[in-house]
Formats: C-alpha cells, sequence, structure tokens
C-alpha cells in the first residue's frame, strides 16, 4: 500500500530538519581549525555509515527511530553525500571560513526549503527538468540568501545562493556534494571581482 502524500510530507519534513540540524558543523567552526572540522566530519560519516549498517538488523534507540522517519529508501547515502560536499568545500575554500560557512548554510537551509516549499506548493516545473518547481528554486533562494548575509556582504551572498539553487535544480549528481562547492566558488569570484 502507498503511503498517502500527507505520510511522505511527513517523513520529508523530519528529513529536512535532520539535514538542517548540520548547523553544527557551522558552530564547531568557530571553535576549531579547519583541519579539525574536516576530521570530525569525516568521523561523523564513518559512525552514521557504522550506524546505517547496524540498523538493518538491529534496533539502535534513538538512530534507529529517526532512520526510520526519515529516509527515502534502504539503500540511502545522501548523508555521506552531504558530508563530502561539506568536507570537499572546507578543504577549497579555508582560507575564508566566512565563504564556507556561507555556503554551508545555503546547502542546509535552501535545499531543505527547496525541497519542503517545492513539494508542498510547487505548480510551475522548470524548464528541462521535470521534478523541480520554480516555487522550490525560490524558497532556495530567498532562504540561502537569507542565512548566507549573515557570514559575507549582500551580493557574494546572493550569488552564492543563486547559483546554489540553479545547481540544486540541475545537478546530474546528488546535490548534497556541489550545492556548497558551487556556491563558494561563486562567492569567491564576486569577492575577487569586487
Amino acid at each position: 500500500m502507498k503511503n498517502s502524500w500527507h505520510d511522505v510530507m511527513k517523513k520529508e519534513l523530519w528529513r529536512q530538519l535532520v539535514h538542517a540540524s548540520g548547523v553544527f558543523i557551522v558552530l564547531l567552526g568557530f571553535l576549531v581549525s579547519p583541519e579539525v572540522l574536516i576530521l570530525l566530519c569525516i568521523a561523523l560519516v564513518v559512525l552514521a555509515e557504522t550506524l546505517f549498517q547496524l540498523d538493518k538488523s538491529h534496533h539502535i534507540p534513538l538512530f534507529s527511530t529517526m532512520l526510520s522517519n526519515c529516509k527515502r529508501k534502504d539503500d540511502e547515502r545522501g548523508f555521506v553525500y552531504f558530508f563530502i560536499g561539506i568536507i570537499v568545500t572546507i578543504y577549497l575554500f579555508k582560507f575564508d571560513m566566512g565563504i564556507v560557512n556561507a555556503a554551508i548554510l545555503i546547502l542546509l537551509f535552501g535545499d531543505s526549503a527547496s525541497t519542503i516549499i517545492g513539494k508542498r506548493f510547487g505548480r510551475h516545473k522548470l524548464p528541462f527538468q521535470e521534478k523541480k518547481t520554480f516555487e522550490g528554486s525560490i524558497s532556495f533562494f530567498i532562504i540561502g540568501s537569507s542565512l548566507a548575509i549573515t557570514q559575507l556582504p549582500l551580493l557574494p551572498a546572493i550569488s552564492g545562493a543563486f547559483f546554489g539553487a540553479v545547481t540544486e535544480a540541475y545537478s546530474p549528481v546528488d546535490d548534497n556534494i556541489p550545492i556548497p562547492i558551487v556556491s563558494a566558488l561563486a562567492i569567491s569570484l564576486i569577492i575577487y571581482i569586487l
């Protein structure tokens, strides 16, 4: 029996709340060096993958419940891609943690907003992309820009959010990898040009 639309949205909301909880990475970035932050992200990937594998045969308090409330499929590896995108972004742009933080915030909250708003209110499909909507992309841009300006001047922040939204809509690979990288690159280019 197929899940009702309401059940799918409830699961998606939980999933996006977990996604947005990655804000702790930005907060840790104020306390530790970029190199330590990368090591912590790698450790989290290993821990999460270990728990994911154990969950297949054992009930793990809290984790199993959380996983069943937010995973889309049994072989899902979104969290791995999420951390790969963040790790690569930190490594490439660690010369300016404001850029890194803005790119991570764009990924965390812009991507979550586009999914929730796009699934709930999306009516107008993007050109050449039947699974994404203008409403989702606009919400990505607005939320991503709003959070990026907490780290950067306005023009670099909105540039990062804009290119992050385009990447989210059209990326041929899991968007958790390229969104922060493309956003940080766009931000860096605007800062360099200015």
